[in-house]
């Protein structure tokens, strides 16, 4: 069996969080490892991970039992993003960054672009340079014993933005040279997988308020989709594309299958969301070898969850990986020391003798060079004593506190004069009228002190009272416009409750009110 998942991970340190107590290689190295583990997949494709090589560590690109593969945004940093992670026992035979080729710079590359003649050069390079598309080369096995070609495709589609039009242009030739690249892997005699966030709800069972969006059938993705996937699935004389949506294949009416949902409205509390990420596999490796396709909405770390599907198949691993496994960049490879590897904590000082010991057997320098060092560094005397324990010159002046008590005659010398032009008084009697002053000017301080704090309640009067929405009569939420327009940083209430369906009693209403201006 080959198991296979996808996950639009929404920035790989997510699911990271509550996972990792202590930010240090070897707690990040096994907690991505036993996220990995729990996927229980041969094969897990990520998307969205927002990391760029720069700023990619070794503990979440080379994970023990995996070998991984990147590609990344060059365009803007911290910005989508896919990696895919094989088991050893998956080892690709070939890997390759990109749809256009443009990006394909080492051997063995997967190949096959297809005709890309509709495109222009800089058109080709600014879909790819968005580190949306990885693709993997695998053989497998099938169950009669015959080896084929599987080909994984792990893409993160681009989002149409409505503010911006130029993002649906860019999004419909995305998809474009998607189905040109897939088509033509075909027609080379590889079966094919597409699987990742495609950004689109296919059919209105795959999106939670279909009934109130306009046009729903003549949006473009869906159109694409449509041109793209077989209809009615495995029956015989099904017209379309060369794709099956293998979620749809095995659960054709079920409802509410939803794979992403709001953050900020709550709404996966109530299963408020759409079907955004897919397995679609060519129409014979789906028939004759897929044995389920499934969801894993209780998996947490990301606004989607994991989709994924399971083959009866075998894998036969490459005896070598691909030149762009992650193992195999220079930064990781070994050929160079980072500084940070010489810079640890305080309480790990222990560790860093250990591990300055390992460094110099392997690093042999010259006695000369050593003495020369030693000269060099030696400390000054009084550097010398304070480590071996000398106590500092500042620990033989002690505070007053620790002498002798000062006389009751030189107490009197620090009091303040009462009254210049009186009489002297015995000791008794100053220290009386010291105390007495001093309770004075306590009272005096604390009357003001609630003076002044009760003119202010009476001038401020303290934050208004969240109004109540109209459906549920609960204390509303305030929220703040972030999209681009005339009310952009407006404040306003709006219920508090998580988002759902209409019909349920226990989702947000309808309440919306405009803060007043401050």
């Amino acid at each position: 069996m080959l198991r296979i998942v996808s996950w639009n991970i929404n920035g790989i340190r997510s699911p990271l969080q509550g996972v990792v107590c202590q930010e240090t290689s070897n707690s990040t190295s096994m907690a991505m490892r036993r996220i990995l583990d729990e996927l229980d997949a041969d094969i897990v494709c990520l998307q969205e991970t927002k990391v760029t090589r720069d700023v990619l560590t070794e503990p979440l690109a080379i994970v023990e039992g995996y070998n991984s593969y990147f590609s990344f945004s060059r365009s803007r940093s911290g910005y989508s993003g896919v990696a895919t992670f094989c088991k050893d026992s998956a080892t690709p035979v070939a890997a390759e960054e990109g749809l256009s080729g443009l990006f394909a710079t080492q051997n063995p590359d997967v190949g096959c672009y297809g005709n890309t003649d509709e495109f222009t050069q800089e058109e080709l390079r600014a879909l790819d340079s968005e580190g949306r598309a990885l693709l993997t080369q695998h053989k497998i096995r099938t169950w009669k014993g015959k080896e084929r070609t599987l080909t994984l495709i792990n893409v993160y589609c681009p989002h149409a933005d409505p503010g911006k039009p130029e993002r649906l242009t860019f999004k419909m030739r995305f998809y474009r040279l998607l189905q040109i690249r897939a088509e033509a892997l075909l027609a080379a005699g590889s079966h094919v997988i597409i699987l990742g966030d495609l950004n689109t709800a296919h059919r209105r069972i795959d999106h939670c308020d279909a009934v109130n969006l306009e046009c729903f059938e003549e949006d473009p993705g869906r159109k694409w989709m449509d041109g793209l996937l077989s209809n009615l699935g495995c029956q015989a004389g099904s017209h379309g594309g060369p794709f099956i949506d293998s979620y749809r294949y095995f659960q054709p009416k079920q409802e509410r299958a939803f794979t992403c949902w709001s953050v900020v409205s709550g709404a996966r509390h109530l299963n408020y969301g759409s079907r955004l990420d897919y397995v679609l596999g060519d129409r014979t490796l789906v028939i004759d070898t897929f044995q389920n396709s499934f969801l894993l909405p209780e998996v947490m770390g990301s606004d989607h969850c994991p989709v994924g599907a399971t083959l009866n198949v075998s894998s036969v691993p490459a005896k070598q990986c691909p030149p762009l496994c992650t193992r195999f960049l220079p930064e990781f490879a070994g050929t160079q020391l980072k500084i940070l590897r010489f810079l640890v904590p305080r309480e790990q000082e222990p560790v860093l003798e250990k591990s300055a010991l390992r460094l110099s057997n392997q690093t042999q320098v010259p006695k000369q060079q050593n003495k020369v060092r030693v000269r060099s560094t030696r400390p000054r005397p009084s550097q010398a004593n304070s480590r071996r324990g000398q106590t500092n010159l500042m620990n033989y002046f002690q505070p007053s506190s620790s002498h002798s008590k000062t006389s009751p005659e030189l107490e009197l010398l620090s009091l303040p004069l009462v009254n210049n032009l009186t009489t002297p008084k015995t000791l008794e009697e100053e220290v009386i009228a010291r105390e007495v002053e001093g309770q004075a000017k306590h009272s005096e301080s604390k009357e003001e002190k609630e003076l002044r704090t009760s003119f202010w309640k009476s001038v401020l009067g303290g934050p208004s009272p969240m109004p109540l929405c109209s459906g549920h009569r609960e204390p509303c939420v305030m929220r703040t416009v972030k999209k681009q327009g005339p009310n952009l940083g407006r404040h306003f209430y709006m219920c508090a409750r998580p988002r759902g369906p209409p019909s349920d009693p226990s989702s947000r209403c309808n309440f919306f009110l405009w803060s007043k201006p401050s």
